[in-house]
């Protein structure tokens, strides 16, 4: 492979000739062959917006001249974009702070702004550090980024994903208000419960998980950019936070605003977990869901069979005609990623010493990718499982054999009686109405009154 020799503050370094990156880079890829994966991609766009918008910010302040910083937006935009993600090959698992990640970016963005003014890559007639990042250290421009990516998806991709979610449950719930079937607890037969009751709670604990992303929301949009080394500000201008963040916001359609406090916005990653524990939270209330739906559709002969799971494939390649929930037990799958990658990230306060964490790069790795993979996968879910979603009979035929009808007599007979009641069906194989008929002095027709199931799915008047 042809190389080409730059130089950092260490010293000569060997590059891969065609590399925009330089001699950090080469150094970072050289000492951590760890996994073969970087930082996502949403996170390098953040980090190409925080230093377009950082560009901008230090010529308005009078640090950069005009022709370097036209260059340095337009790599920045590139990078943004994903033009040259190919060049950034540092392994999520480096140092801590992710000095490599961001050196990456500012070699990156160095050597193509040189290109677009027609110098050398290698040159330095840009600067990684004197230019690109001014005013900056990787203390706190890699919280900043990685705060901003996780907000860019918690608010692009999945909250979108979850409202879609919300709507399609609330639409069954509607679809299937009139449809009683026999509710569950302990996994044993309870009072009667309408079908579009249980996907009422279903969007109910979807619409609460929504609530609790704004929250995080709110904490990731506040950015510690401008604490540079240990949070005190040194080496930036004291305007130059506010401007690049404020530019940040503008282009990416965000609320984002400075920190009050640069010690508290870079010595730790208490906003990601917190941000984490939400996203696992709604992952936890996905699992539930799909789950239940799951159980409800188990069969379709010998199980529950209450719902109708679309068939999007063949379920076994030695039983013919067996369809199994596959999109379910995807959503299922993802949850136990997200529930593995917030342990991880909960981790991250391990690396919260003194004046920095040293856990930058695996928090916002694990978190990109729970956002990630939950929005997908509820996009997958709701699009092939939820929407073709069908009630069966299967349902309100069970409702009369249940044995929970008995509780609509307590208030009549007492609790004792109707215990005994229900206690002779189960041995006798009879229903409920045909023991209170023979055994009580209730009428068929009082009985038909106090044993309507649908009577059973609301309080009495």
């Amino acid at each position: 492979m042809s190389t080409r020799t730059e130089k950092d503050s260490m010293g000569e370094m060997e590059v891969p000739a065609d590399a925009l990156y330089g001699a950090t880079t080469a150094r970072a890829v050289k000492n951590f062959p760890i996994s073969g994966s970087g930082m996502s991609r949403r996170f390098i766009q953040a980090v190409g917006v925080m230093k377009g918008a950082a560009a901008k910010a230090n010529q308005a302040l009078g640090g950069l001249e005009k022709e370097k910083v036209d260059a340095i937006v337009t790599a920045s935009k590139e990078v943004a974009e994903g033009k040259w993600d190919e060049h950034f090959p540092v392994d999520v698992f480096q140092t801590g702070s992710g000095t490599s990640t961001n050196m990456n970016a500012n070699e990156v963005i160095a050597n193509r702004a040189c290109q677009i003014m027609g110098k050398e890559i290698g040159s330095r007639a840009i600067h990684p550090n004197d230019d690109v990042n001014r005013g900056q250290s990787s203390n706190d421009t890699m919280p900043t980024a990685m705060q901003v990516s996780a907000l860019l998806g918690i608010t692009n991709d999945l909250i979108p994903a979850l409202q879609g979610l919300h709507k399609e449950l609330e639409k069954k719930s509607s679809d299937f208000a009139k449809i009683v079937k026999t509710g569950r607890t302990h996994l044993q037969d309870a009072t009667p419960i309408t079908l579009g009751q249980v996907f009422k709670g279903f969007a109910g604990q979807v619409e609460r998980g929504l609530n609790r992303l704004k929250f995080a929301q709110s904490e990731l949009s506040e950015l510690p950019l401008g604490g540079t080394a240990v949070g005190t500000g040194v080496n930036t201008h004291r305007e130059f936070p506010g401007k690049t963040i404020a530019l940040m916001a503008e282009e990416l359609g965000l609320e984002l605003k400075e920190t009050g406090n640069h010690f508290c916005g870079q010595n730790n990653v208490d906003a990601m977990i917190s941000a984490s524990g939400c996203v696992r939270t709604v992952a936890a209330s996905l699992y539930k869901i799909a789950n239940d739906i799951r159980f409800m559709g188990c069969g379709p002969r010998a199980g529950l069979g209450e719902l109708s799971l679309p068939a999007v494939q063949p379920g076994s390649s030695i039983m013919p005609g067996k369809v199994n929930p596959v999109m379910a037990e995807a959503l299922l799958m993802v949850v136990a990623h997200v529930v593995g990658n917030d342990t991880a990230v909960l981790h991250g306060m391990y690396g919260s010493n003194f004046e920095l964490n040293t856990m930058f790069p695996v928090t916002s790795r694990n978190l990109n990718e729970s956002i990630d993979l939950l929005a997908n996968a509820v996009n997958a879910f709701t699009n092939d499982c939820l929407v073709g979603l069908e009630a069966t009979s299967a349902g309100p035929d069970g409702v009369e054999r249940g044995l929970m009808l008995g509780t609509a007599l307590a208030p009549v007979i007492g609790y004792d009686k109707a215990a005994a009641i229900a206690k002779t069906a189960a041995k006798e194989g009879k229903t409920i109405r045909e023991v209170a008929l023979r055994d009580t002095e209730l009428t068929e027709e009082q009985l038909q009154d106090l044993l309507e199931p649908i009577s059973m799915t609301h309080p009495q008047e």
